[in-house]
């Protein structure tokens, strides 16, 4: 159903990606029919990993001849989006070949949700993949409104993502489950344990804290932010409270006192932000 996050666990060789390539229709089945959903828009991971051009900037990546990216959720400007998967804007104009492999991973991910797509099948996403990039592509995904079909060996990443699974439990049958990677395990049969379980599985612990990680970067930047603001109100009251203030344009000084105000404002709600994640953090880990 849309807005379903299925994610598919079984053995090597069980056929896991098969059963993906014949629900894209780029494999036929020797048997049955497959009957596809009307408008139908569909990003597969797996193939974009070979297609970005070193030579292209991240901007002509993402959007060539183009300074907005349409996706699933709406229209958002290139550099407000690339700055949504960590690049900073002095990299939109940067070439592909410049980037380490941890950002080319990163760029792959924009790439793949700057599509507006209903159906996003990611093929061992995590693979590849540092633990940044990792976390980033979970927080995206816990986002995602569309549906999404999900191979993975890691136990974490499909307990933090997915809302189904489906479990290969031998001869050919599939069986759905409700729940993640440890929800199946509570809810196997006990005959399936040995033939279901997934090859080589990555056992990730799960972090205690309940922070996503847009907002762990929040609380990490937060203090300079909070910093900077400080310097800038400082220098503000140092130029009211001098001798010759008083011979500023009438216009100035009421700029002057308006920022003065906004300042008091920000500085008051960077420091409520602060402390509400550093209390999240803090529940998290008791």
């Amino acid at each position: 159903m849309r807005g379903d996050r299925f994610g598919l666990i079984g053995p090597n060789g069980a056929g896991k990606s098969t059963l993906i390539k014949l629900i894209l229709g780029t494999l036929q089945a020797d048997t049955g029919t497959i009957r596809l959903g009307t408008n139908l828009q569909v990003a597969y991971f797996d193939q974009m990993r070979e297609q970005l051009d070193p030579e292209r900037t991240l901007v002509e990546t993402i959007c060539p001849g183009s300074e907005w990216v349409e996706t699933a959720t709406g229209r958002k400007h290139v550099m407000s989006y690339l700055n949504d998967f960590l690049f900073p804007p002095q990299r939109a104009n940067a070439p592909v070949k410049m980037l380490s492999g941890g950002e080319r991973n990163r760029l792959l991910l924009a790439r793949l949700f700057a599509q507006p797509a209903n159906l996003l099948v990611l093929d061992e996403p995590t693979n590849d993949l540092d633990i940044e990039s990792l976390e980033l592509l979970e927080d995206t995904l816990q986002g995602y409104t569309g549906t999404l079909l999900l191979v993975s060996h890691d136990r974490a990443f499909l307990d933090n993502v997915v809302t189904q699974t489906l479990v290969a439990e031998g001869g050919g049958n599939w069986r759905e489950y409700v729940g993640g990677y440890s929800d199946w395990l509570a809810q196997r049969p006990k005959a399936a344990a040995p033939s279901a379980k997934p090859v080589g599985a990555v056992t990730r612990e799960k972090p205690k804290a309940k922070v996503s990680f847009k907002e762990q970067r929040e609380l990490d930047t937060l203090p300079k932010e909070i910093e900077a603001l400080e310097h800038e109100q400082q220098a503000l009251v140092a130029r009211l409270s001098s001798a010759d203030y008083h011979k500023q344009g009438a216009d100035a000084i009421k700029a002057d006192r308006k920022r003065a105000a906004d300042l008091e404002r920000l500085l008051a709600a960077k420091f409520e932000r602060w402390s509400a994640l550093d209390q999240k953090i803090a529940s998290g880990n008791g």
